[in-house]
C-alpha cells in the first residue's frame, strides 16, 4: 500500500505450499540464502519479482548446475512484472486510479482492535467482459499455488464462469482505495432441462485477512446471489477441504434457523422431506447438505444432559453414518462366503462389526464437537 511497506517484514506472508513449482520435496537446489521476492501493489496486484542468493554453484563443481528457479516462477506469474523497485514504485502511485470489477454486491464492516475502528469491505461479483478483469485475474490467481494444495488455473475462455472478489475500503490522504482480500470461483453446470448447479471451484482469503470472517461474509453472498435465481437448482463444491466444510456449515445453518421446518418441535421430529423441499426451494440447499444443516439444529435443540433425548439423537445420526459400514459388510461377506468356510465367516465378521461400531463411535463423537464449534461461532454471529 505504501513505498515503507517494501522493507516491513509485517507486511510479509510466505506460502503454505510449494511443491507444485518446486517438487514434492519443495526444494530449490544449488544456492545458499536464497530469497525469492513477490510483492503485489494491494489493490490491481502489479507485480514485483526478484531473487536474491549470497552464493550459486558453479557448473564446474560435479558438472551439477542450479536450479532455473526463475523459469519455475515465471511459469506462474503473468508477463509484465517489475523486476526494478524504481519502476514498481512508480506503479504505486497509479494506485489511486484503481477501482473494483463488476458489480458490488454487499458491504460489510469488521472492527480492528488494533486500528481502533471499523474497516469497510466489498463484495463484487466480475467476468471476462469487465475492463481489465482478465489481466486483474491472471495476477489473482498466482496467489492459489502457494495456498490451495491442489490448485490449477482455470479456462478464463469459458463463459460459465462466474468471480467473486472481496475488497477492503481505506483512505490514504484523503483518496479512496481498494485493497484485495480474497476471492471465490463458481461453475455454472447445466441441469437438464433448464437449470443450472454452481458448483465452488476455489475459494482463498489472503494470509493477512484470514480469521477475520471474510470466508463466511464471501461464502453467505455468493449463496444469497444464487437464491434470487429461479434458474439455479442448488448450489455444490468441487472437492471441499475440511476448512470449507465447516465454513459451509456455518453460512447453510444461519440461512436456514429460521426456516419454519426448522423450528424445534419438527427438529424432534426427525429429518423430514419437508426440510429438504424448504431448503432447496428457498435457499438453494441441496438434500446432503440440508441434513447436515438439520443435525446441528437438532443437537442445539437436544438436551444432551436428557438420556432420552442424547439417546435418541445419537441413533438418529448413526443411522446416517453406518450406511457406508453396512454396504462394506455386505461386499466383505460375499467375498468370504467365496474364500472361506462359514465358521471363519463368521468369526471375521464378528471383528469387524467391533471394530465398526468403535469407528461409528468415533465417527459421532468428531461430528458433535464439529457441530459444536458451529453453534458457538453462530451464537457469537
Amino acid at each position: 500500500r505504501f513505498p515503507e511497506d517494501l522493507e516491513d517484514d509485517n507486511t510479509t506472508f510466505n506460502p503454505e505450499y510449494s511443491h507444485q513449482v518446486f517438487g514434492d520435496d519443495e526444494v530449490a537446489f544449488g544456492y545458499k540464502g536464497l530469497k525469492i521476492l513477490l510483492y503485489y501493489i494491494a489493490g490491481n496486484l502489479s507485480t514485483l519479482f526478484r531473487i536474491e542468493y549470497t552464493s550459486k554453484v558453479n557448473e564446474k563443481f560435479d558438472c551439477v548446475e542450479a536450479d532455473d528457479v526463475e523459469s519455475k516462477i515465471r511459469e506462474i506469474i503473468p508477463p509484465g512484472f517489475c523486476t526494478n523497485t524504481d519502476d514498481f514504485i512508480s506503479l504505486l502511485e497509479k494506485e489511486v486510479n484503481f477501482k473494483p470489477f463488476g458489480m458490488l454486491l454487499h458491504t460489510y464492516s469488521v472492527h480492528n482492535e488494533e486500528a481502533g475502528e471499523d474497516i469497510t469491505y466489498q463484495i463484487y461479483k466480475a467476468d471476462m467482459t469487465c475492463p481489465g478483469f482478465r489481466e486483474y485475474h491472471e495476477r489473482l490467481q498466482t496467489f492459489l499455488m502457494w495456498f490451495i494444495e491442489t490448485a490449477s488455473f482455470i479456462d478464463v475462455d469459458d463463459e460459465r464462469w462466474n468471480y467473486f472478489i472481496v475488497f477492503e475500503k481505506y483512505n490514504k490522504d484523503g483518496a479512496t482505495f481498494f485493497a484485495t482480500v480474497g476471492y471465490m470461483t463458481v461453475y455454472n453446470y447445466y441441469v437438464y432441462p433448464d437449470k443450472t448447479r454452481p458448483r465452488v471451484s476455489q475459494m482463498l482469503i489472503l494470509p493477512p485477512f484470514q480469521g477475520e470472517g471474510h470466508g463466511a461474509q464471501l461464502l453467505e453472498t455468493v449463496h444469497r446471489y444464487y437464491m434470487s435465481s429461479p434458474t439455479v437448482l442448488d448450489i455444490t463444491a468441487e472437492d471441499p477441504s475440511e476448512n470449507y466444510i465447516k465454513l459451509r456449515d456455518f453460512v447453510l445453518v444461519k440461512l436456514c434457523q429460521d426456516l419454519p421446518c426448522f423450528s424445534p418441535g419438527k427438529l424432534m421430529q426427525g429429518f423430514s422431506q419437508e426440510m429438504v423441499m424448504e431448503a432447496q426451494q428457498k435457499l438453494k440447499i441441496n438434500k446432503q447438505h440440508t441434513r447436515r444443516v438439520y443435525e446441528i439444529l437438532r443437537l442445539r435443540a437436544t438436551d444432551m444432559g436428557d438420556a432420552e433425548q442424547s439417546r435418541s439423537y445419537r441413533l438418529d445420526v448413526k443411522r446416517r453414518l453406518i450406511g457406508p459400514y453396512k454396504k462394506k459388510q455386505r461386499e466383505l461377506a460375499k467375498m468370504r462366503r467365496c474364500l472361506r468356510p462359514e465358521e471363519l465367516t463368521n468369526q471375521l465378521n464378528q471383528i469387524d462389526l467391533n471394530m465398526q461400531h468403535e469407528q461409528l463411535e468415533e465417527s459421532f463423537q468428531q461430528l458433535v464437537s464439529d457441530y459444536r464449534r458451529v453453534l458457538e461461532r453462530l451464537a457469537q454471529a
